[in-house]
């Protein structure tokens, strides 16, 4: 429990920092933000490199909580974008009087995503769920003087209450059927009766409303246009990441017996997610609500991979998966800082865009290049093992869906691209002075943009991983 209690001793540092500075006056804890952004980024930092010694194998618990090497890897990937997450936010939290909150709202959803990812318990991973979701409905209403972000924050607890129930509902179900919440036993008892398969649909459909994946997305846009962009970006990556990192195990191995079924519910599923999150990409001009709906497409992929149903099924998405991060939070990246200073979002906002911020524009041209798939960006080989690992099914429709998708998707994306380089503007966003660590972010997302891409061997270490599962 290496990565919990880590992430556990920094709630606690940062609590104890709140504590003393309970008598401060506002004007005081504005002064003092740089320092504890600075000393609060370190200790992350630190818990990321940590994240890469000593990782234990075994179970805990009564086998209720496991760890392996692929797990260990999982969680150091959720600990990379939420460093990433937190230096982006430097410009955003240096002038708000809550930075002690927000970090442990933000550790404490971190928190139950690690306990998600290793249990081995259906009644601990809804609890973990649980613990992952509270907290991420306050930080999407930290924004407290816009009405529109807690419009966000209610539409957000009531579809997680809504979705928490449609998964107990499926666990129960489950319980009663087999007798057992243990995920390693599940396998054993299952008989494909037809309250069993049932079950599944439920349970699907409630991993379907976490991951936004169609018809379990309506939440998602509104959500993410409501909340502050730095929360967005951690809706869409690193809460997204850690469903799907439970899904790999739970399909694979505890419903392998269901596999047939399982295999065609995320077949309508990918191909409904992939059409209408970028039919209703193509419609938006706010640039938070057109990242959403791609987020949205982009689940729809990685369903793709993950219905291969094979060691390279599960190794394409976590691959997808690190990519995915380094794109989407350097674009996210971008419209945090402008949004951050300047309050602008929409597509016609950037337009003049890399006449007084060239460096910025392309990391967001970068980044979209990336999410569309376009070589030699990282966000092509992703694609591209996806949809081969969903083409050892022999399925070739849904391929051909898929493929049909990737040039629907780059018309949203060009059309940002468009805006920046090639509108004229006569009061385009002024040039935007960059700290030093949202600077760095940026330059680590698009090192890890390009580099991932052109450096084979992060495929190999992740298949090697998935082969130890």
């Amino acid at each position: 429990m290496k990565s919990e209690l880590l992430v556990t001793v920094v709630i606690f540092i940062i609590l104890f920092f709140k504590i003393r500075s309970a008598d401060s006056t506002e004007a005081t804890l504005l002064a003092d933000n740089k320092s504890v952004l600075g000393w609060i980024n370190m200790l992350l930092f630190i818990n990321f490199i940590a994240g890469f010694f000593m990782n234990g194998v075994g179970s805990l618990f009564g086998e209720m909580f496991y760890n392996n090497e692929l797990v260990a890897f999982e969680k150091n990937l959720l600990n990379l974008g939420t460093l990433l997450i937190s230096m982006q936010a430097y410009d955003w939290l240096k002038t708000h009087k809550h930075v002690y909150e927000f970090y442990m709202l933000l550790l404490s959803t971190l928190l139950g995503m690690f306990f998600m990812i290793s249990t081995q318990n259906l009644m601990m991973f809804y609890l973990s769920l649980e613990l992952a979701t509270i907290p991420l409905a306050a930080l999407v209403n930290f924004d407290l003087h816009r009405k529109r972000s807690s419009e966000a924050a209610m539409k957000m607890i009531m579809m997680s209450a809504f979705s928490s129930g449609i998964l107990l509902f499926g666990i129960s179900m489950f319980y009663g059927t087999t007798g057992t919440l243990s995920l390693t036993e599940l396998p054993l008892l299952l008989d494909h009766g037809p309250l069993q398969l049932f079950s599944l649909i439920i349970i699907i459909a409630g991993f379907g409303f976490k991951i936004s994946a169609v018809p379990f997305h309506l939440w998602t846009a509104d959500v993410y246009e409501g909340a502050p962009a730095t929360v967005t970006a951690y809706l869409s990556v690193i809460s997204k990441a850690s469903i799907l990192f439970v899904m790999i195990p739970v399909l694979y191995r505890s419903f392998q017996p269901l596999d047939v079924e399982w295999y065609q519910i995320l077949f309508m599923l990918s191909v409904a997610t992939m059409i209408v999150g970028n039919l209703f990409a193509v419609r938006q001009n706010n640039l938070k609500r057109l990242l959403a709906f791609s987020s949205i497409a982009q689940v729809g992929f990685i369903l793709v991979g993950m219905s291969g149903q094979s060691i390279e099924g599960g190794t394409s998405v976590v691959y997808f998966i690190l990519i995915y991060i380094f794109s989407n939070l350097g674009a996210f990246g971008v419209v945090t800082l402008v949004s951050a200073m300047t309050n602008k979002e929409t597509i016609y906002d950037y337009r003049g865009f890399y006449k007084t911020n060239p460096l910025l524009s392309w990391v967001l041209a970068i980044s979209l290049f990336s999410l569309a798939g376009i070589p030699p960006a990282a966000g092509f080989f992703g694609k591209f093992f996806l949809i081969m690992a969903g083409a050892a099914k022999e399925n070739y429709t849904l391929i051909i869906i898929a493929a049909l998708n990737m040039i629907v998707s780059l018309y949203y994306y060009l059309r940002v691209i468009k805006s920046m380089f090639m509108d004229k503007n006569e009061e385009p966003i002024p040039t935007i002075q960059i700290s030093m660590l949202p600077k760095v972010a940026l330059i680590v997302c698009m090192i890890g943009m390009v580099g991932i891409g052109l450096y084979g061997d992060v495929y190999n270490y992740i298949y090697a991983l998935m082969s130890s599962m």
